[in-house]
């Protein structure tokens, strides 16, 4: 064991976060931590990396334990060149490369010195440092990052390639330890496959925050925070829906036998009193008061326990007896509340034609010679690297829709858009507009945007199917809101105007696992067209359709 974690409270204001939550984590295993947005996941990995010690009880790491985290704010670094930011973050390595460079200047004969500049040789060498700045170098191209970005500032990357910064300096530390927060939002699939291959030979211990499926394929063991406590799953994903499954059916079973007792003890406490009350012998009305009293406790005891979260996969759910099944329906976590177009016609209309597409903003085109039609009830994935033009693609067929001038230049080609065509999209980033106002005043503004009418009901109504509550998260400023939360608000947005067609920019990121099963389900009933970019491989199964080839690498994987 490397680390013991046990945390007897962790409370944000009212909020309880943890209760008795405890973990331990062992040498060289990989380990995925989940659960449902606002459980806590991020407040541990914080809790981990030591940045937040408000909190009961004590994290312990094995003595000498070298641990290495990525970094989500960059506040104070901004202007570092990129590899003097991630060499001055690797362990030991700015302590070591100060005594090999001005030791052999100063230290003489003088023999504590020598010894130190001849420790720090060997220890430097041992930890692959002579060599660790042309292997960043290295990987940091297979991020598809170039020369200029990677001798660059740090501020002039994007948020995306920030990210690609923290992993090469995570995949680099000779850490014993890596600590990595969603490793895989906005990565293309060959920015995955490159974090994917050196994921699944790390020989240091990892603990990742994901519901990247494809990710959590390759972990060692899943770790749920759930209910304040942390709850462990031996192996990957799939072993964890097995075996889930079959926790919380027992759990549900164990539940709804407290339920019943709690409604026969109920009545049976009611009995004894009027039973009392009837009674004239003393002895008789001790019996029955006696009995009042025991029954009257184990009701109390039994009172006093929350109910647990209880969330199935729908495969797994598909496979209980109809009696655990209406057990299970009934005390079920809940879940966002996906409304969509799911009255199917017999129409096949074509609703979006792209014809010898070329699209880019300077002189040479970002991809070229890209047709297709989608019609109605098709499902479309467009498919290629960052930056090979998806998302400009996008933006062009909504500006056309809209009957506005495209942003990009056309270089060749036709965008044809069925007439007053509703289109539904779910964007990676929120508008600028919004972020600033209450999450209630967001989407009555965008409902406004529409021209659509909306009431202060309607937009309750939204809140609770959403998962949000209508008093407290309602008047949470847009901004304040987690990225799944900001992911749900996307949603909503995308679904207001009853769309024709949906536009789905890596709609899973953000999400927690209920809830991309969720957003699944109701886009497999959806009978509108589907228009989407993803290399969530899971999502890409179950969405399925044609494959259409963006930018110069356009083969269909």
């Amino acid at each position: 064991m490397i680390a013991s974690i046990s945390i007897s409270d962790k409370s944000y204001g009212d909020k309880i976060l943890y209760e008795d939550l405890s973990l331990s984590l062992n040498a060289y295993e990989k380990v995925g931590l989940i659960g449902r947005n606002g459980m806590g996941k991020t407040t541990l990995f914080h809790i981990l990396t030591g940045d937040d010690t408000d909190f009961g009880g004590k994290v312990e790491f094995k003595k000498g334990l070298i641990t290495i985290s990525s970094r989500q704010e960059h506040h104070g670094h901004e202007h570092k060149p990129v590899l003097e930011y991630i060499l001055s973050d690797l362990p030991e390595y700015a302590e070591l490369k100060h005594i090999i460079d001005t030791y052999p200047e100063h230290m003489g004969d003088n023999m504590k010195k020598l010894e130190s500049y001849s420790e720090a040789i060997e220890r430097f060498s041992s930890l692959g440092y002579y060599m660790v700045e042309e292997e960043i170098f290295r990987t940091l191209q297979a991020y598809q990052l170039n020369e200029e970005q990677i001798r660059g500032r740090l501020d002039q990357l994007s948020g995306g390639q920030k990210r690609f910064i923290e992993l090469a300096k995570v995949q680099h530390a000779r850490a014993d330890l890596a600590l990595i927060d969603e490793p895989t939002n906005h990565m293309d699939y060959l920015a995955k496959e490159v974090f994917l291959d050196w994921f699944k030979g790390a020989r240091e211990a990892v603990v990742v925050i994901t519901h990247d499926r494809d990710v959590l394929r390759h972990v060692d063991r899943i770790v749920e925070i759930r209910d304040g406590k942390a709850f462990s799953f031996k192996g990957n994903y799939d072993d964890y829906l097995r075996t889930n499954a079959t926790k919380i059916v027992s759990e549900v079973h164990e539940y709804n036998v407290a339920q019943r007792r709690i409604k026969n003890l109920t009545e049976d406490v009611t009995r004894f009193r009027r039973m009392k009350e009837k009674a004239r012998d003393p002895g008789t009305i001790s019996r029955f008061k006696s009995l009042e009293i025991r029954s009257v406790t184990e009701l109390e005891k039994l009172q006093e326990l929350e109910k647990p979260s209880f969330w199935i996969d729908r495969e797994s759910v598909g496979n209980l007896n109809e009696k655990m099944t209406e057990a299970y329906e009934e005390h079920k976590a809940r879940n966002i509340r996906v409304r969509t177009k799911t009255k199917e016609t017999k129409s096949s209309s074509l609703l979006i034609e792209a014809s010898k597409v070329s699209l880019g903003y300077t002189e040479t085109p970002l991809f070229a010679d890209v047709s297709f039609q989608l019609r109605e009830g098709d499902r479309l994935r467009l498919h290629g690297r960052n930056g090979a033009g998806k998302t400009t693609l996008v933006k062009t067929i909504l500006a056309k829709a809209l009957e506005q001038e495209p942003i990009a230049r056309v270089f060749g080609g036709t965008i044809a858009v069925a007439k007053e065509l509703k289109i539904g999209v779910y964007e990676q980033e929120i508008a600028p507009k919004y972020l600033e106002l209450t999450l209630h005043d967001a989407i009555e503004q965008a409902f406004m945007a529409r021209d659509i009418p909306v009431n202060d009901q309607k937009i309750s109504q939204l809140l609770g199917d959403y998962l949000f509550h209508p008093a407290s998260d309602g008047a949470m400023l847009l901004s304040r809101l987690s990225g799944g939360q900001k992911a749900r608000f996307q949603m909503m947005q995308m679904l207001m105007d009853d769309p024709a067609v949906l536009i789905l920019d890596e709609p899973t990121n953000h999400l927690d696992l209920p809830s991309i099963e969720e957003l699944e389900e109701a886009l497999m009933q959806y009978h509108g067209a589907i228009l989407y970019i993803s290399h969530d491989s899971y999502f890409v199964q179950k969405m399925g359709g044609e494959v259409v080839g963006i930018g110069h690498d356009n083969s269909k994987r």
